[in-house]
């Protein structure tokens, strides 16, 4: 099966529906089992990359869809009959802070952004809560086009000499053209919070008092 195959489902209109209704619940859900006094914490990303997987698991099936990826395969998030995806999310109105890599060596850095080539399609989603944003399919082959056409330079953001690195990342101009290709596929959400009553212990209380 191909990445097109995939790509056709994020056409169809229920599953269009399905993720706008959705997945701003099920993201406010991953920000509340991430947070602590207020604060969000950075395995939020993790919590909400397992929301899409369980997306692509609903549609496809779980025989369909590999979640166990080798550490080898860096870029790699999830197979889906075979095919590699990517996995990325941010929250805001600017396009930042999306990682190619995360490390705190700068030599790392420059050697990984002399190499790099996207290897994979992705699956961007723009968290921006009380206003737009939405989830996009961006093929590799859309990724490849661009990274040739704006150059490495344009295309990955370094970390500044002298800060404390978290990281490779897209750069926001390379990511706004990947988002507005064409070929790109954009699932418009509307990022409304609900009043949810949300307990994470519950779950953990309930099963420690199972016989």
């Amino acid at each position: 099966m191909s990445n097109e195959k995939i790509i056709t489902v994020f056409r169809k209109k229920e599953i269009i529906e399905k993720i706008q209704n959705k997945l701003p619940y099920l993201f406010q859900l991953a920000e509340q089992e991430s947070s602590r006094a207020g604060k969000l914490g950075m395995e939020v990303g993790s919590v909400r990359e397992r929301v899409i997987v369980a997306l692509l698991v609903s549609r496809f099936g779980e025989r369909n869809v590999e979640t166990e990826i080798p550490i080898t395969e860096a870029e790699v998030d999830v197979k889906v009959f075979g095919n590699p995806i990517s996995i990325k999310t941010f929250t805001g109105k600017t396009f930042t802070g999306v990682k190619l890599i995360w490390t705190v060596d700068p030599k790392s850095a420059i050697e990984f952004s002399q190499k790099y080539s996207p290897v994979c399609d992705m699956i961007l989603v723009q968290i921006h809560w009380s206003n737009g944003g939405g989830l996009y399919y961006i093929k590799k082959e859309t990724q490849q086009k661009i990274l040739k056409e704006i150059g490495r330079e344009k295309y990955i953001k370094l970390p500044k000499e002298g800060t404390n690195p978290r990281g490779v990342e897209v750069s926001g101009e390379a990511l706004k053209m990947l988002t507005e290709n064409a070929d790109t596929i954009k699932i418009a959400i509307v990022w409304k919070r609900k009043d949810i009553n949300f307990n994470p212990y519950k779950r953990w209380v309930e099963l420690w008092e199972e016989d």
